[in-house]
């Protein structure tokens, strides 16, 4: 039974959790990152193969906040997992903007 490798490190006086092996199982590698009250879930998936005449890594960047998860449902429960806000566009774009 796989149950997960889990790091711990102290940077600016704050712990930094480093976990994976536990989470998003079908996805080809996740990091599951926690400071304090925040927590972050990363995951990578790829083909098995290289395509053909592609020069380049194709990247996207899904930024959601979960208010469910702390017991909030802006706007009623069946918009809990409508369209990202404008906020969250946002980030998605800053993000994807540092990596370029």
């Amino acid at each position: 039974m796989n149950i997960g490798t889990k790091k711990s490190i102290v940077t600016g006086g704050k712990e930094i959790s480093i976990e994976t092996g536990k989470l998003a199982k079908q996805a080809d590698g996740s990091v599951v990152l926690q400071m304090g009250n925040t927590v972050l879930l990363a995951t990578v998936v790829a083909a098995p193969e290289a395509k053909e005449g592609v020069d380049f890594l194709p990247l996207t960047v899904d930024y959601r906040e979960k208010y469910a998860a702390a017991g909030r449902f802006p706007g009623g429960f069946f918009r809990r997992e409508a369209r990202p806000s404008e906020a969250e566009i946002l980030i998605m774009r800053l993000a994807f903007r540092k990596r370029q």
